[in-house]
This record gives C-alpha cells, sequence and structure tokens, in this order.
C-alpha cells in the first residue's frame, strides 16, 4: 500500500459554508429530486424484532411535523430542546427538527438517573423534553422539578403527564420553512463524561459536523463507497454515536442501522449480517467484549464488514490483532473529545496502521505534543496532547466548539489559540501517537509515575478477563487491580477465581516486569460508572483510602448503634 498520508495532510483546505444548517445537509437536500428522497435513511429494529424502513422523504415529512409542532409550543432560535431517546428514528427526526427551528438539542443519554436528568435539564433551561420508554421511569419524575421546562413529548407512553408524540404529530402541517442558520450558531448542548470531575456543558456549533467529517471519512476507510450501511453500539444521544456515526452517515446520503434494544455480542454479530453492514463505529470496550464472547464470528456468520472504528480508550496491540484475525479488518482507533471532535486516528487504506498506536493527526488539525509549560517536546518524550483552534495553513478549525455552556473551564488552555486535552501521549519520528493516559488518572508510585492504561490492557488480554482497572494501594507502595470475569459458574468460583488471579500475577510479572505488575487482585461483579458509562477511577481510590483508614478504637463499653 501506498502511503499517502503527507500528501493528504498538506494538501488538505477547509470549506465551510457561511449559512449550515445541519438539518438541511443531512436531510433536506436529500430530498430535492424523487430518487433522492426515496433512498433509505434508517433500518430501524425494535425489541421485538420488529422492522421498519425509513427514506430521507419520510424522515423529512416527520421533521417538518415535529418543527411546526414545536413551534407551537413557543420553541424558538436558541432554545434548547432535551432528547432522552434510544436508537429509533424518532430520535434523528427529533435532532432534524429542533435543528431547523434555529434551537438547540440536548442529548442525554437513555440510561440517567433521576437525579441527573434533573440536574442536566436545570443546567441548560430545557423547554421541551423528548422521552421514550427507555428513560420514563428516570426523567419523568426529574421533569416535576425543572419550572423552566414546558411540555414533555412522549413516545408510546400511556402517562397524564405527558403530550403525545402521534398526537401531536398527526395535527401538523408537512412542510416547514427552515430557519436560516449560520455555521457559527450553536446546534447542540453536549455534558462531558464527568469520570474525573464535573461534567460540563459544550455548545457545538452548526460548523462541528463539519469538522468532524476528514476524522470520520478517514477512520471508515474512505466513507461513503456505494453500498455502505453504518451502525454504531454507541448511544445516538452520545457524541461518539452523533459525530462518529448518524450525523455523518446522513450526511452522506448512506443509512444508518438503529436498533432499539442493545444487542448482545451474538445477536450483533447477526445484525451486522441481516443488514449487509459494511462500516462499524465501536468503542474500545465494545469491541473487546464482543469478541470475547464470540471470538470467531466469520466462521458463523456472514459478514459484509470493510471497516471499524475503535474510541473512547487505547485499542492495545493485543486487541488489534485480534480483531484484524477475527474479522479480516483492520480496526481504525481514533481519539476525540467532546470540545474538538475526531482528531487524530488511523486510516489503514490511505497510511499503514501501526498496532496499539492512535494514528496520526487527521487533515485539517493541528496537533502538538506539550509539556506543563505548553512547551512542544522532544520527538518520543511523554507530554499532554494540545490542539490548535486554526489548521496548519492558518484557517480555523470547524471541530472547535463554540464554549463552556455556563463559561467553566475543563482542560487548560496552553495559549489563546491551543486546547488542551488532560490527554499524555508520545509522537515517534514517523509522526505516530503513542496513548500514555489521561492525567487525572496517572498516579505517583515513589519516584514515578504510573499510567494505568498498559497494565490494564495486559491483564485484559487474559481470555476470562472482561475488564480491569488498576489503582494505587493506599500506602503508595503498589497497585492493587479490580477485574471483572466472564461468567463462572457459582459452585467453581472460589477456586476459578484462585486459579485465574494467579494466572494474572504471573502474565503480569512477565510482560511489565515485578515493579508494574500489580500486587493484589479483587474481582467484582461490575466496576463503577458515570451516567455516561465511564468508569469512575476515583470511586475505587475511595474504596482503598476507606479500607486503608486507621479508624479510632471504640472505648471500651461503648454502647452499640440502634
Amino acid at each position: 500500500m501506498e502511503d499517502q498520508y503527507q500528501a493528504l495532510y498538506t494538501t488538505f483546505r477547509w470549506w465551510v459554508p457561511q449559512r449550515l444548517n445541519i438539518a438541511d445537509v443531512c436531510c433536506r437536500r436529500w430530498t430535492i429530486t424523487s430518487a433522492d428522497a426515496r433512498r433509505i435513511a434508517i433500518y430501524a429494529e425494535d425489541a421485538e424484532g420488529r422492522r421498519e424502513v425509513w427514506t430521507y422523504g419520510r424522515l423529512h415529512e416527520y421533521a417538518n411535523r415535529f418543527s411546526n409542532g414545536l413551534r407551537r409550543m413557543g420553541v424558538q432560535r436558541g432554545d434548547r430542546v432535551a432528547i432522552a431517546l434510544p436508537q429509533r428514528p424518532e430520535a434523528i427526526v427529533a435532532h432534524i427538527a429542533v435543528y431547523q427551528l434555529g434551537a438547540i438539542t440536548v442529548p442525554l443519554s437513555v440510561a440517567l438517573n433521576a437525579q441527573t436528568y434533573e440536574q442536566r435539564l436545570r443546567d441548560s433551561e430545557a423547554r421541551i423534553a423528548i422521552v421514550d420508554g427507555a428513560a420514563a421511569a428516570a426523567l419523568l419524575p426529574a421533569t416535576e422539578h425543572c419550572p423552566l421546562l414546558r411540555q414533555t413529548v412522549g413516545i408510546d407512553l400511556d402517562d397524564e403527564r405527558v403530550l403525545s408524540w402521534r398526537t401531536l404529530l398527526a395535527r401538523q402541517e408537512s412542510a416547514f420553512d427552515m430557519h436560516p442558520t449560520s455555521a457559527s450558531d450553536p446546534a447542540l448542548l453536549l455534558y462531558t463524561a464527568g469520570a474525573g470531575s464535573v461534567p460540563k456543558g459544550v455548545v457545538l456549533p452548526h460548523a462541528t459536523l463539519i469538522g468532524n467529517l476528514p476524522g470520520f471519512v478517514a477512520a471508515q476507510n474512505w466513507f461513503p463507497q456505494p453500498a455502505d450501511v453504518l451502525w454504531t453500539a454507541s448511544e445516538w444521544g452520545s457524541p461518539h454515536g452523533l459525530f462518529g456515526a448518524v450525523l455523518p452517515g446522513l450526511y452522506f446520503g448512506q443509512p444508518v442501522v438503529g436498533m432499539r434494544q442493545p444487542p448482545g455480542p451474538e445477536a450483533t454479530f447477526a445484525l451486522l449480517e441481516r443488514y449487509r453492514v459494511t462500516n462499524v463505529a465501536l468503542t474500545t470496550r465494545d469491541l473487546r467484549r464482543l469478541l470475547k464472547a464470540v471470538p470467531r464470528p466469520a466462521e458463523r456468520h456472514r459478514l459484509a464488514l470493510r471497516a471499524i472504528t475503535a474510541t473512547d480508550t487505547s485499542l492495545g496491540a493485543a486487541l488489534f490483532e485480534q480483531c484484524k484475525a477475527a474479522l479480516g479488518v483492520e480496526p481504525n482507533e481514533t481519539f476525540s473529545q467532546v470540545e474538538i471532535g475526531t482528531v487524530i486516528g488511523q486510516s489503514s487504506q490511505k497510511w499503514p496502521a501501526r498496532a496499539g498506536s492512535l494514528g496520526k493527526p487527521y487533515p485539517g488539525h493541528q496537533i502538538a505534543i506539550v509539556d506543563a509549560l505548553g512547551r512542544p517536546v522532544a520527538t518520543g518524550e511523554h507530554g499532554e496532547i494540545a490542539v490548535n483552534r486554526y489548521d496548519i495553513h492558518g484557517h480555523p478549525d470547524p471541530s472547535f466548539f463554540a464554549g463552556y455552556w455556563r463559561g467553566e473551564e475543563t482542560g487548560r488552555p496552553v495559549s489563546g489559540t491551543w486546547h488542551r486535552t488532560g490527554d499524555l501521549a508520545r509522537q515517534d519520528a514517523d509522526g505516530y501517537l503513542w496513548y500514555v493516559g489521561r492525567l487525572d488518572e496517572m498516579f505517583q508510585l515513589g519516584s514515578r509515575l504510573v499510567a494505568p492504561g498498559p497494565i490494564e490492557d495486559c491483564l485484559t488480554q487474559h481470555p476470562e478477563v472482561a475488564e480491569a482497572v488498576v489503582v494505587p494501594t493506599p500506602d503508595g507502595s503498589g497497585i492493587k487491580a479490580y477485574v471483572v470475569a466472564l461468567a463462572v459458574p457459582e459452585q467453581d468460583k472460589a477456586g476459578r477465581e484462585a486459579a485465574l488471579r494467579e494466572a494474572l500475577l504471573s502474565h503480569a510479572c512477565a510482560q511489565l516486569g515485578q515493579d508494574g505488575a500489580p500486587k493484589e487482585i479483587e474481582f467484582v461483579e461490575a466496576l463503577p460508572l458515570t451516567p455516561s458509562g465511564k468508569i469512575r477511577r476515583q470511586a475505587l481510590r475511595q474504596i482503598e483510602d476507606d479500607r486503608g483508614r486507621k479508624w479510632p478504637t471504640a472505648p471500651a463499653g461503648a454502647a452499640p448503634l440502634p
């Protein structure tokens, strides 16, 4: 394969129209001709296996009706509309409808608790919320404490607290004049994961979609090809689901597959076969989970896969090679954040992939590896990934966020033009970046700084390990691992865990050395997660600190607590 990276990176130029609306480029323009209007936009399937096919024409009509309904409910330009829906066509209808109004979507996970829903609805000052049965039990009680929320629209819900989606749309006209917007106008309010800090609201303009396209196209092996069909395991309300799959797929007029209920591993491969899915967007955790459960899927399913992207955490060399062997596709690892989009990654058909590497800066994005003072570090040295607001030609990078909703600062700006990500990496002589870890996840052991990633990657290579997280012991003398093992019969559990613990400690010592390997392993049923699905490492460190704390001895004869 010819290495085309340098030519692609140096010759790339941004072109962002002054007038831009996501609804127009992802839906309306695909209805100008009757042939385009009949193109398939969404393959949808619910938990009972009922299937629907939505064309761009149908998507456009429903979005127009919902835009009219929202306008009659008083939604105006700049108002926030919360969307808490799973992978179903109505979620895309809602997004398109809100953008057409010049309003702002607030995508929310369906897995949040009532407290988090209340916090997000109050913080965003959402005027309307849209929900179905996936999130209703937690969201509807939260709405009672949100005085600025005017109405909740419910899909397939029999609840007096909601306005019926079907009733609302049935009363509306199917034509709507889209509100003109500029590329810099706000379109989305997304919240950061908050794994190590309080989640912050990030305002993204319509131009953010354009800014994410180079990374998406490259990571999906030059999407679109004529028969491409796209699926993501991520929620459509997540940054990765929206900008790593759904919106770019619709931008290019290709079909997106939506599963209302997240499928299990075997059902996932059946889904990929059923819809002849060619392009998949996954988190690294999803990819590892799939291949742990179904290590040789090609022997049981006729798959049409040609591209796989993996994001969220480092892929690692072992999982890269496993995916390549099991699926016949080199996964393209990507690096992204809510504030800056997908700016680094692999593109195995345009430049050589290196197992375990993050890849290279995608065309249109300028990256530097800097020290604590913001100065570039030498080749091969560890530093923080910083992203410039301008590309190498001095043009604004449209992937950048417009600002924080409440003006908070996360990350640490190097200067007015650089955004520091809080992620550490090194860049080799060929320009490939190698991930080290999050700054807020590193910990001190003696005189050295430890990155959890390589240790966790070593442990998860074992076929019986689903997930692993490492933290320092309370006295700072060693490393402890929390491990989620694959299902073990209850009668064999103690013996199997003892054998697995010994095997993991031995393997880690061999791979990482005595000082780099965990000293202790504790098996748990599940890891603590944030509402958006990120591992709460601080919670595990707090457990260790509490266990190591020396509590005062109770006085003799003290009465027990009631």
